[in-house]
């Protein structure tokens, strides 16, 4: 890891004419701007399909392999030729400010679903798509399958199917496959037209000389592909139904814990095959990015296991993760390990063990830093070290000019102006911790474009609580002038960075 500075800012947030952000134009523009103001790191969250119903949270997928067609650019399926200039004439007027995840839907969707119509004979012949495919098969078929089930159904969750679908019987797959042998052939279409887009802005991105860092969660959805392939991947009963969910315990911020209700790994089961999902992800991964955040680390030492149907998470207890002979085999099977371990919160040593054993970067958050005990909070820049990720922020945290003006107490605010060697207001927050962060020995530092834009807590892309309104957020054209490129590239020289 050399000394590199960056922006977390995820696709969605890009400014497009089509409602979302996504690989086209605005993806281009964004890395412009990074290139020209020094930085060498992009941040986005995960890209997996997503769903209003949902929440539309990239955390909660219906696949830890496929992509979100949301993210296709209908630019670039101009350029490529696969619809034409007319069909973007007559677009829906999309707020610039945010996400209209809905509409968005029926509008891409249905784009796609027209180049697909067009373009059937065009595929047939393709050989990258016939490669694409076959390449791919390992998650792929599955993937395409449950969705074209999961829409026959009406979008119901896989243990609703009839039970020779849910039990994945190998006739009835059969006999769906050619049911659906048209939707199927779509659903494999649009993961194409994504991993080809996807293969033009990496390329785009090196040419820039910056490195993406993907974010992979260590759970997945229970309505997923990735369960429904691989039940036995995970705690499950005869019925198909989580014996046991994840969460994390009571602590001083939630006296009930949090009830997350992903299935838990069965770890045995896992070590027996040898970790090949696990191994097979993680190559995935590492396909995609330069570096791959993996949420809540902590879990591959020891979990917070909670019995199924319990309506919070105090009645569940830790259980023991075989986190070093997983990472053992993943080391045996790639040649290095880019990965940023999310250890915040309560870390025991053997989770720091785990971590250190393998060389793995920790995160460190500068927001979490102005209590009492700043002298010895490992959070503050002085106590860094090289081999972390320093951050402002995360998309989790109210942005900092946020945190500032409604997060800190009068003695937290006292500490930060002490710690930063002057007094300054809500407006100039942002900036003294980008900063701090920027002048920390850790090897990278980021912070969520909102912070250099100065935005108040209305510019947050999440709030954990919060049940609507999340991941809306997006940035527009106007708001990266000349200014702010030449106040980045000046911080980032100073500390040296570029």
């Amino acid at each position: 890891m050399h000394r590199q500075s960056g922006v977390i800012l995820h696709l969605t947030s890009l400014p497009s004419e089509h409602g979302i952000g996504d690989l086209g134009p605005g993806a281009a523009w964004f890395a412009d701007f990074l290139a020209e103001s020094g930085q060498g790191l992009w941040q986005i969250l995960p890209i997996g399909p997503t769903s209003p119903a949902i929440g539309n949270s990239p955390y909660s997928s219906f696949s830890a392999f496929a992509a979100n067609p949301l993210l296709i650019s209908p630019d670039k399926l101009v350029e490529d030729g696969w619809l034409p200039r007319s069909a973007l004439a007559d677009h829906p007027a999309f707020p610039r400010e945010r996400c209209d995840y809905p509409a968005v839907e029926v509008y891409k969707l249905g784009l796609l679903y027209a180049a697909f119509k067009d373009n059937r004979k065009r595929l047939a012949d393709d050989p990258f798509y016939a490669r694409f495919c076959r390449d791919q098969a390992y998650w792929l078929d599955d993937y395409v399958l449950f969705a074209s089930i999961k829409a026959e159904q009406g979008g119901r969750m896989w243990s609703e199917w009839p039970s020779e679908l849910r039990d994945r019987d190998p006739a009835a797959l059969d006999a769906a496959r050619e049911r659906l042998a048209a939707t199927v052939e779509y659903m494999r279409f649009e993961q194409y037209l994504f991993f080809s887009q996807w293969q033009e802005f990496r390329k785009m991105l090196r040419e820039r000389r910056i490195h993406l860092v993907g974010d992979a969660p260590i759970y997945v959805t229970y309505d997923s592909a990735d369960v429904w392939a691989n039940t036995d991947c995970f705690k499950l009963d005869h019925d198909k139904q989580p014996t046991a969910v994840a969460g994390v315990p009571p602590d001083y911020f939630s006296a009930t814990g949090q009830l997350w209700g992903n299935p838990v790994f069965d770890w045995a089961r896992l070590r027996e095959r040898r970790f090949d999902w696990w191994i097979e992800r993680v190559r995935h991964n590492l396909s995609l990015y330069d570096f791959v955040r993996i949420d809540h680390f902590r879990g591959f030492a020891g979990y917070w296991e909670i019995p199924a149907g319990e309506k919070t998470a105090v009645n569940g207890e830790w259980v023991d993760a075989p986190g070093m002979e997983f990472f053992s085999e993943l080391e045996a099977a790639f040649p290095s390990l880019p990965i940023i371990a999310e250890d915040l919160g309560v870390i025991t040593p053997d989770v720091r063990e785990l971590r250190d054993t393998f060389n793995l970067p920790g995160m460190r958050i500068v927001q979490f830093c102005f209590g009492p005990g700043i002298g010895e909070n490992l959070d503050a820049p002085h106590n860094h070290v090289r081999r972390a990720v320093a951050y402002t922020g995360t998309h989790d945290n109210n942005t900092s000019r946020g945190w500032f003006a409604h997060e800190t107490s009068e003695e937290d605010r006292r500490r930060l102006f002490a710690y930063a060697g002057r007094v300054f207001g809500e407006r100039e927050a942002a900036w003294e911790l980008i900063r701090l962060t920027w002048a920390s020995c850790a090897a990278f530092a980021l912070c969520p474009m909102q912070d250099l834009l100065s935005l108040d807590e209305s510019g947050r892309m999440n709030t954990p609580s919060k049940a609507k309104g999340n991941w809306e957020w997006r940035l527009s054209w106007e708001q990266l002038g000349g200014e702010l490129k030449s106040r980045l590239r000046a911080m980032t020289e100073l500390f040296g960075r570029c």
